[in-house]
């Protein structure tokens, strides 16, 4: 027989595993409830129609890098920028997908005139090592770079890790694009004036960033909020980036995050399993690639928005992200622990720019 003293252990452990679940149940609640209400909220403000870049603004002799564009979004504004005479990068995980939407673009670019140079490389952002092959090919390859359009992505998955242990949609959506940006970006700055886009998404209203679990081990994995997590992510890099640039008193480099619209890709294939319904409910209301590319190619090439820079965007104009967002405290820590994360190293300063 156990004694007293083992019984009230066993009790208390019992109350402390039901109490832990129960906040674990609470606190996905309540992120779920708030997302929803942000989500309706935003949808709201939008209406149902879908805005539309209108610049005629050519990319003739500039140099456009596209993360994940062999597909969805990232594909039609890879073939935009290529029309516009772009010479376009197509940075892809799978390369075979990728050359053949190359060969879909030009096929679908053969009537229009003064096209520019497209071509494909090898980029898997859930590892640091692609990651830092790609940008030394990039350097190694190209003088110069004017658009960065940070737009591959992974939404609502089931719990993975990447190669180098970070959960996958924080250490693909936004530690992969901010070790792609900081490798880039004295060529970037080389190169101005330049843009650089981060695909964010109207979901970071629902999260945030849990500094003492970013890898979500310590709780119950919820996919949804991960994303969130992710998006918020890129939302806060693109300000601090912002931030930063003007500190360093850099002219002429602006960031812009964007919330593309509810599109129909194959980024949310996962999402029915995240939210079941979620299909039906969407299916009136998502948008074509086509469409969900234009507030990507609008912060990329449009003119009146050239003087603006550390914004986020959605139907093709600035819009009020969530207060999370506007947290200078929490941007300027992510920041730092995203370098840490990233393993880059401490000497290295992306707003030095060598001669």
């Amino acid at each position: 027989m156990q004694s007293t003293e083992q019984q009230v252990t066993v009790q208390t452990t019992l109350i402390f595993a039901v109490l832990n679940s129960l906040h674990q149940f609470l606190y996905v609640f309540l992120r779920y409830t708030q997302l929803s209400v942000g989500l309706c909220k935003e949808f709201v403000s939008m209406g149902f129609g879908s805005s539309k870049c209108l610049s005629t603004a050519r990319l003739d002799g500039k140099v456009a890098i596209i993360t994940g564009c062999n597909t969805g979004i990232g594909k039609v504004t890879a073939k935009d920028f290529f029309q516009r005479g772009a010479r376009v990068i197509m940075a892809c995980r799978n390369l075979k997908a990728a050359d053949e939407a190359l060969e879909e673009i030009k096929k679908q670019s053969e009537n229009c005139e003064n096209c520019g140079e497209i071509r494909t490389t090898e980029l898997d952002l859930s590892s640091l090592e692609s990651v830092r092959k790609c940008a030394r090919n990039i350097l190694k390859d190209e003088r110069q770079i004017n658009l960065l359009i940070n737009n591959a992505g992974v939404m609502n998955c089931p719990y993975t890790k990447t190669k180098d242990g970070f959960e996958l949609q924080f250490g693909t959506n936004h530690l992969g694009h901010f070790l792609f940006t900081l490798l880039l970006l004295p060529e970037i700055i080389r190169s101005t004036p330049a843009r650089i886009v981060n695909l964010s998404s109207v979901a970071h209203l629902g999260g945030t960033i849990d500094f003492d679990d970013l890898n979500a081990e310590r709780k119950i994995y919820w996919r949804v909020g991960a994303y969130s997590q992710s998006k918020l992510a890129n939302v806060l890099f693109t300000k601090e980036l912002d931030r930063r640039l003007r500190k360093a008193n850099i002219q002429g480099v602006n960031t812009y995050s964007v919330h593309p619209g509810l599109v129909k890709t194959e980024l949310g294939r996962h999402m029915n399993a995240a939210i079941p319904g979620f299909s039906t409910f969407t299916s009136l209301i998502t948008k074509t690639p086509e469409q969900g590319a234009q507030t990507t190619i609008y912060c990329a090439v449009d003119e009146k928005c050239q003087n603006e820079s550390g914004l986020y965007y959605a139907e093709c104009k600035s819009k009020e992200p969530s207060r999370a967002a506007l947290d200078e405290v929490t941007a300027k820590r992510l920041w730092e622990v995203s370098c840490k994360l990233v393993q880059l190293e401490e000497m290295y300063n992306p707003f030095e720019v060598p001669k």
